[in-house]
């Protein structure tokens, strides 16, 4: 069943001769518990698909539903509502406070919750037990290594037991060793059934999905198995 429904797209930058049109008509469905990778050069709009797909910018055209809400009909407090409930962010950079501990970075997505600050520990040490960093939640930042920053990222981002998770480069930032396994844990959290679309212009990354969709110049190019993808870079 398709939990992300987006029909004809459409998004622009500038005007006249200088106008770049970042999606073009885009249409896609990503499934409940399905990992989706979108992958292009720099250029093709797969930030900005995911962007608008993060309800963090706004198309021009076309329709957007998540669950059977249309996501761009919610006036801005609605839509902050629906993404604290709907989805968490992964981004390239870490992102993370430095002189907050890696649980109380983790914590910063509940800070408007009412809830004891109890029961928000326990939900931090939780999601980071969940990404394998159970044991170094008070630790700082710099007293981890850059593949546990990321995690750590990727546990502030699961806090909120969000259904989707969204992922921009996510390795961009990772050796070679911290990539496979960040991409590892994704995939692992997609067969938990987590549903999954992250950004990537790395074909081996692209790999461990589900699902490949290619995109340039803002239009869809079409779709491969990630496992398909595998065995062909492979080769």
């Amino acid at each position: 069943m398709s939990l992300l429904i987006a029909r004809d797209l459409e998004k622009t930058y500038g005007k006249g001769s200088s106008m770049v049109r970042a999606l073009d008509s885009v249409s896609l469905e990503i499934d409940t518990g399905e990992f989706a990778a979108v992958m292009g050069p720099s250029g093709s709009g797969k930030s900005t698909l995911l962007a608008v797909l993060g309800a963090l910018n706004t198309p021009e055209g076309g329709s957007y539903l998540v669950d059977g809400i249309e996501v761009f009909s919610l006036g801005p407090d609605q839509r902050a509502d629906f993404r604290r409930e709907y989805l968490g962010f992964v981004f390239q950079s870490f992102n993370l406070v430095p002189y907050l501990s890696l649980a109380e970075n983790v914590m910063l997505p509940l800070a408007i919750k009412r809830l004891p600050k109890k029961q928000k520990l326990d939900m931090a040490y939780q999601a980071l037990d969940r990404v394998g960093l159970g044991g170094k939640e008070k630790r700082l930042p710099s007293q981890v290594s850059g593949g546990e920053q990321e995690r750590a990222a990727v546990a502030r981002a699961l806090v909120n037991q969000p259904p989707i998770l969204l992922a921009d480069e996510p390795t961009g930032n990772l050796d070679q060793a911290n990539t496979g396994r960040m991409m590892e844990l994704l995939q692992r959290l997609g067969s938990e059934g987590m549903t999954i679309v992250m950004v990537t212009h790395s074909a081996t990354c692209a790999g461990y999905a589900d699902r490949v969709i290619n995109m340039a110049d803002g239009k869809l190019l079409g779709q491969e198995n990630g496992q398909a993808l595998t065995a062909v870079c492979a080769v």
